[in-house]
């Protein structure tokens, strides 16, 4: 028998000298932080299933993620969420084309537990193993609600992650700015904190700002012509009110407290947003992140998307935060291009956006 690799070079050899017949089912595998996530997609787009297992009943108690914990739940449930997503795209593992997976950013033990997973089945069943970037994972779930269009700008909001992307094809990133210290999502967690909400922060946040006035004044790190982004000074302006009210006897009404952080942040990040769209002369616009399902962002970018004349895709709430769906998705596009892995694909922590992947 010759080697996996040797066959996966002859395999990619002759997909490039033939046509593509029928449908390509790429199998996804994400576990790059507190979800264990098993999909299975159809030629990019078609979901035909989507498995999550959520840790964060688990997590709450300690107020954020605990990596050891996730690692090993991780590992308890992958084989479980695998069959469920094989049985829910009434599809055996003979059916899969190529295992996109997860291999950075993220967690570097949660990571590791699904780039093994994928392995394993790449090897055992002779077919594709295809790493994929987590961000670029985020942005591809828009792909799964409508195909892309080019060029386009992506803000990619989420716990870990604040960045502006500008892409002119399939894979191609560019990065134009990103957090230098907090990132959106991560100041909304602290925050929530400050003000004694439950974690995860964001949702509850976003929950109290709709009822709230935007009322404290607070700043915003716009830092001239960059792209970049800021939130660690906010995140510190709110503790300060909050400091500067208990030592005076006063109490601040947590609802107003909400609204004007979030008011704060909504602002910094559309208006680098559409900075970048008069940039770079685009006409599409994507959200995407864990913070894609915040109401108040969601709800500023679509009243300039009709104000400016932008067409903006924000994918629904279920492929917002961490799925595999959107893993596959990638994966599918990498599958055609023949930007395969090998076998010693190893989980990056740190993981940069590839500008052209």
């Amino acid at each position: 028998m010759i080697s996996w690799k040797k066959e996966m070079d002859l395999n990619k050899s002759q997909r490039n000298n033939r046509k593509l017949d029928g449908p390509i089912n790429i199998l996804g595998i994400e576990t790059s932080c507190d979800e264990t996530s098993v999909a299975v997609v159809q030629d990019g787009e078609r979901i035909l299933s989507n498995v999550i297992s959520s840790q964060i009943d688990i997590h709450k108690r300690f107020g954020g993620v605990v990596p050891e914990v996730a690692s090993r739940k991780h590992v308890e449930g992958i084989n479980f969420i695998l069959q469920e997503a094989l049985e829910k795209a009434d599809l055996k593992l003979d059916d899969i084309h190529a295992i996109a997976v997860t291999y950075g950013p993220g967690l570097i033990g949660a990571l590791l537990v699904g780039i093994a997973a994928a392995k394993a089945i790449a090897f055992a069943k002779r077919i594709p193993l295809i790493g994929v970037h987590h961000i670029a994972g985020h942005i591809y779930a828009n792909h799964l609600v409508k195909p892309l269009q080019y060029p386009l700008i992506a803000l990619v909001v989420s716990g870990g992650h604040t960045e502006l992307v500008y892409m002119e094809d399939h894979l191609q990133f560019e990065v134009l700015g990103q957090t230098r210290d907090d990132a959106a999502g991560e100041a909304y967690d602290k925050v929530a904190r400050a003000i004694q909400l439950p974690y995860p922060g964001g949702p509850h946040i976003d929950r109290l700002a709709q009822k709230g006035i935007p009322s404290i004044p607070l700043p915003r790190a716009l830092m001239d012509d960059s792209f970049d982004f800021s939130f660690s000074g906010l995140k510190s302006a709110v503790v300060n009110k909050l400091h500067n009210a208990e030592q005076k006897g006063e109490t601040l009404n947590k609802e107003d407290v909400a609204a004007s952080f979030q008011e704060s942040v909504v602002d910094v990040l559309v208006t680098k947003t559409i900075r970048a769209v008069d940039e770079k002369r685009v006409k599409h616009v994507i959200l995407a992140g864990g913070v894609a399902a915040n109401q108040g962002l969601r709800s500023r970018l679509k009243e300039k998307s009709v104000e400016l004349g932008f067409d903006l895709t924000i994918p629904p709430l279920a492929l917002c935060t961490d799925n595999a769906a959107m893993i596959a998705s990638v994966g599918y596009f990498s599958y055609l291009k023949g930007d395969w892995s090998d076998l010693d694909l190893n989980g990056i922590a740190g993981l940069p956006l590839p500008k052209d992947k």
